[in-house]
């Protein structure tokens, strides 16, 4: 009896030790959580703006020489995207319109670009104004873009966007 009263008390003693190992354990992560929810963003938001201002830049450029490559990289796997006349698209949809052989963009410009954060987000605008053969009409036109940026791991990957076409006679913003 004596040696079963013995084992008990020891397995109890045991797992105290365990339960308060673990709460030591759960309190460090706890406090780990918190320094990282709280602690202030060594990054340059300049050196972020620019960064997020060139990817729209490259996208207008890789847009211009109907080059997916640069979509592969930089959008995200779950890409959701709306084209100018409202068609929904993923990456896939996106890259094939891009490499798409009927449109041959004489140029392609990104600007008005303003970029705003949110935490580890990123919602950048601009204006796209391009010239391009399609099916052998020159065409010029302008848009409103949107994309949305996450930054994570592997730096800022596009996870949507959205094109407004604008009017003829709309080409300047207010």
């Amino acid at each position: 009896m004596k040696r079963i009263g013995g084992l008990a008390a020891a397995v109890m003693a045991i797992g105290l030790a365990l339960v308060s190992d673990g709460q030591v354990k759960q309190e460090s992560w706890r406090q780990a959580c918190v320094e990282r929810c709280y602690t202030t963003n060594q990054v340059d938001p300049e050196l972020q703006r620019q960064e997020i201002v060139s990817l729209e830049r490259e996208t207008a450029r890789a847009i211009q020489l109907n080059n997916g490559s640069f979509f592969r990289r930089v959008y995200s796997e779950d890409f959701a995207g709306t084209l100018s006349h409202g068609q929904t698209v993923n990456k896939g949809q996106w890259i094939a319109v891009i490499e798409s052989p009927s449109a041959k963009y004489q140029s392609f410009i990104a600007s008005d670009i303003k970029v705003r954060f949110f935490q580890d987000m990123a919602i950048a605008t601009c204006l796209w104004s391009s010239r391009s053969i399609i099916k052998g009409q020159a065409v010029s036109y302008e848009m409103r873009t949107m994309h949305v940026y996450l930054n994570g791991a592997s730096g800022w990957h596009a996870i949507s966007g959205q094109n407004t076409s604008l009017p003829p006679d709309v080409s300047q913003p207010l």
